[in-house]
């Protein structure tokens, strides 16, 4: 019996290890490429920076404006991206707990009571994804703040997958899915469709980091959808605890 994770690379590793410590194994199934994009630094002088997503960070490791951001406070959500802010070396991490991925509300909040409600003299600087689901520049706005986004990475899909996934499916051994974002889970969807596992995939239990993401699974016909009670990743894990079938006395 083995969980099939479609996260994207690297962070996949970290929930098979998790699935592992939990005597589950998993198979890496990444659907989803992050591709680093190219900006310049324009040396304006910023008041802070805002992410998003770990992938931010990445796509900065090796950018010349990391150095001169490392001082400022970095505001995020989520323990998993503030954990990638320590390790890029920003010292000033502000977290926003909630229960809804990457909660743009919840962020444009946790800026605001940090700024004790004054905008502060310069920009914020928001360094986004190609793909925004929330424009967090325009619910700082109306509190007063200046954002400039700066789009630095973009998630692409993979039209396949993996053979060790193929190979699993082959061989039944794939007990459930996880999925974390609506753009991933279509690409899996495709790429099974591709593969020709489609009918068996969407009759296993898919496993999705929220509701947005488990709407893809059910208008697609899946048999079994579970939601994670939270938007992180020990709920994920629980979530599938919940999907997999019971051992056998």
């Amino acid at each position: 019996m083995a969980v099939l994770v479609t996260r994207p690379a690297p962070d996949h590793e970290a929930t098979a290890a998790a699935l592992r410590d939990k005597g589950i194994d998993a198979v890496l199934a990444p659907l989803m490429r992050c591709e680093t994009v190219a900006f310049a630094d324009d040396g304006a002088d910023y008041a802070g920076v805002i992410v998003t997503s770990a992938n931010a960070l990445r796509a900065i490791e090796d950018h010349p404006i990391r150095q001169r951001l490392l001082a400022l406070p970095l505001f995020t959500v989520g323990e998993h991206s503030a954990a990638a802010a320590k390790a890029a070396g920003f010292d000033k991490v502000v977290i926003a707990k909630s229960k809804s991925a990457r909660n743009a509300a919840a962020l444009a909040e946790l800026v605001a009571r940090h700024s004790k409600g004054a905008p502060p003299p310069f920009p914020l600087l928001y360094l986004a994804g190609a793909e925004v689901t929330r424009d967090i520049g325009a619910d700082l706005a109306a509190r007063g703040f200046s954002v400039v986004t700066r789009t630095v990475y973009r998630m692409a899909p993979l039209a396949h997958l993996p053979k060790l996934a193929l190979d699993a499916f082959a061989a039944g051994r794939i007990a459930a899915v996880m999925h974390y974002s609506r753009r991933s889970a279509r690409a899996f969807l495709t790429a099974a469709r591709i593969e020709g596992v489609e009918i068996s995939a969407l009759a296993l239990p898919h496993c999705c980091l929220s509701d947005a993401v488990a709407e893809v699974l059910r208008d697609a016909g899946a048999a079994r959808v579970v939601v994670a009670r939270n938007a992180d990743e020990a709920a994920m894990i629980e979530a599938v605890m919940r999907a997999l079938p019971a051992p056998a006395c």
